[in-house]
């Protein structure tokens, strides 16, 4: 039997799917949309049976992308995911607010197990819920209490299963329903519904009540000053964490993947494979598997935060200052998210119920700085910006730096503002924000989360990324015929001859890559990119950062045959700032170090962003439109700054 596991947000229908299924879980999405999807199995005494676990829904009647999936599959019987049963977990400390999706599901003649979830927190707030009157309203449904975050219940829950009877013939409301109702309908429908559940009397309050923990927190956590500064701290040691920590086991890793691809050049049969293996593919998966540190700490914290209940008080305080650009309060996230990794910052829209919001959100992410281009900040910085004092306090190198992260925020603000003008919602302009109680998170819970997140990057991002490392390491490792003849011709140079085996290597590195595929394209290229003060080698350069942006300086390394490593940061900039062009003029100016600065605050440079927008979007429409879009504004905002600057 297929069961679907539904209810309102912040029910704990999670705690109820992992105490169920433990780790017997497959993660997917549901078909067509990016939305996540969870299923797995469970043993009853009976029988084995399948459960999915849909988004949290406030009604049938759809007002997001969520609530659609939802609505989509239970209006089609043959849809792969629609369910024989239904199992609907209430939150017992707001069961009105919760009995208006269950009497919906129940009047569409579904068998249902209503679980009383929270038990223990219903009886803290002195609530008193008389099963009696559930039942002689729901008489089909079985009800069951629980407490699933610290597994109170299960037994009775898969007792439930065994016993689930046929949908009652005598519906809760006595209207005709169905989920295509007139929206007209649908008002009235919901504003009947809700009326006779409150006038059942099934909750009681037993005792007064002082003013409840939540409350009394929310007073400093929401508050219209405090809330804010709060939130900044919490954000500021979460990246603290990010850049801090996320470093050792990316290195780590970093490090572990060049080790493989050295030790397999030396155990493998020197040829094609053999550097395809060690220069293409290992590599590429290296790329991939570095990202998950700084995946799997952001979305900790964000699990944290949400189990918490705290994270829907960012998006109350938030969202009055977002909605103007387009955006809602769970967009700060993900934007702030971006500063660190764009990956996972786009990742984290998922929160975003609104599509055309999570869109926009999912678009302008990439504009944030992000840490990949730290190391192209530095080298340029370094490069054409003088280590002076302004006032004797603040060093003009830290004031480019913090100008360049400010432009990415103003930029991705401003294109909010447009998209929204643009990119036109088929929802409802339906907004329902909850701030639920807060609880202590539980570790499995977050847990759950975080290797859910990792597993989807790796196995659907991770494919795209991979291909198109090998992809680029095959521009940049073949070449015409005629590279072989000046390879020849450069060994047989005095210069080569007289040079040390490292440099004799550096030399063949980058006359091999500027004579590549790859070089040859940067040639191409050149009379486009000129008018912004670059040659064919930044041409290169520019290319091989698609992989990741903080390739370009490697890329500008091998050209100029000095090693990428920390020992040679300087003799690169030596090198650099010796480059002439043909009129014998420094081609590395303050003009071009600062195109180049600003190219890279607005250019897409990065294969992994693309991929991961692809699969949040289900499209390459919209990655597509970014790469152009951000593409068209990187070269003309550096087009403007080297020509004001010449």
């Amino acid at each position: 039997m297929k069961i679907a596991l539904l209810g309102n947000p912040n029910t704990g229908k999670s705690s109820v799917f992992n105490m169920l299924t433990g780790m017997r879980q497959q993660v997917g999405n549901f078909p067509g949309v990016t939305v996540d999807k969870r299923s797995g199995y469970v043993q009853t005494k009976v029988n084995k049976h399948q459960i999915i676990d849909f988004p949290g829904t406030y009604s049938i009647f759809a007002k997001s992308l969520d609530e659609q999936v939802v609505q989509d599959v239970l209006k089609d019987p043959r849809h792969t995911d629609y369910p024989d049963a239904i199992l609907y977990i209430a939150d017992a400390a707001n069961l009105e607010r919760n009995l208006l999706f269950f009497s919906q599901l129940y009047d569409l003649g579904f068998p249902c197990v209503l679980v009383l979830n929270m038990w223990d927190r219903a009886q803290q707030k002195g609530l008193q819920i008389n099963e009696a009157r559930l039942q002689e309203n729901f008489p089909a449904a079985t009800i069951v209490t629980a407490n699933a975050r610290v597994a109170i219940g299960k037994t009775r829950i898969l007792d439930a299963i065994d016993k689930l009877a046929q949908g009652s013939t005598k519906p809760f409301h006595n209207e005709p329903f169905a989920i295509n109702l007139d929206p007209k309908d649908q008002k009235h429908n919901t504003e009947e519904r809700l009326q006779k559940i409150r006038t059942l009397g099934i909750v009681q309050q037993s005792k007064p009540q002082a003013p409840h923990f939540s409350t009394r927190l929310d007073r400093l956590l929401t508050h219209p000053i405090y809330g804010y500064f709060i939130f900044a701290a919490l954000l500021l040691l979460i990246f603290q964490f990010i850049f801090s920590f996320a470093s050792i086991p990316m290195d780590y890793i970093d490090a572990q993947f060049v080790r493989l691809s050295n030790w397999s050049a030396q155990m493998l049969p020197s040829g094609l494979l053999s550097k395809l293996l060690t220069q293409g593919l290992i590599p590429g998966i290296g790329g991939v598997l570095v990202f998950v540190p700084q995946i799997a700490i952001l979305f900790f914290f964000i699990a944290l935060l949400e189990e918490s209940g705290y994270l829907s008080r960012v998006v109350f305080i938030m969202d009055r200052l977002m909605r103007p650009f387009g955006l809602n309060g769970k967009s700060v996230v993900p934007l702030l998210s971006s500063v660190a990794c764009a990956i996972p910052g786009i990742m984290s829209a998922r929160t975003i119920s609104d599509w055309k919001e999570r869109l926009i959100t999912i678009l302008v992410a990439p504009f944030m700085s992000c840490s990949a281009r730290i190391p192209v900040y530095t080298l340029l910085i370094n490069l054409v910006v003088p280590k002076t004092y302004i006032a004797g306090i603040l060093n003009l190198q830290g004031l480019v730096l913090f100008g360049l992260y400010t432009l990415g925020i103003v930029f991705a603000l401003g294109t909010a503002v447009i998209l929204k003008v643009f990119i036109k919602s088929k929802e409802q302009g339906y907004h329902l924000m909850e701030l639920p109680e807060y609880k202590a998170p539980r570790l499995q819970n977050v847990l759950y989360t975080v290797f859910e997140k990792v597993k989807v990057f790796v196995l659907d991002a991770g494919k795209i990324i991979v291909a198109i490392s090998v992809l680029l390491w095959g521009l940049a490792t073949f070449g015409p015929a005629s590279r072989d003849q000046k390879l020849k011709a450069l060994q047989s140079s005095a210069k080569y001859q007289q040079a040390n085996v490292q440099k004799q290597q550096e030399q063949q590195s980058a006359l091999l890559l500027s004579e590549s595929y790859i070089g040859h394209f940067g040639r191409f290229i050149e009379p486009a990119i000129q008018p912004l003060g670059y040659d064919w080698k930044i041409g290169v350069a520019l290319l091989s950062s698609f992989a990741a942006r903080e390739v370009f300086v490697g890329s500008l390394a091998t050209i100029y045959a000095v090693g990428d490593d920390t020992d040679n940061q300087k003799r690169l900039i030596q090198k650099l700032r010796a480059e002439k062009n043909t009129a014998g003029e420094p081609i590395y100016s303050l003009a071009t170090g600062l195109s180049l600065l600003i190219f890279y605050v607005f250019a897409m440079q990065c294969m992994a962003t693309l991929a991961v927008v692809r699969r949040e979007t289900n499209s390459w429409r919209w990655p597509l439109i970014q790469l152009v879009f951000m593409g068209v504004v990187a070269y003309t905002c550096a087009l403007i700054v080297y020509q004001m600057l010449l």
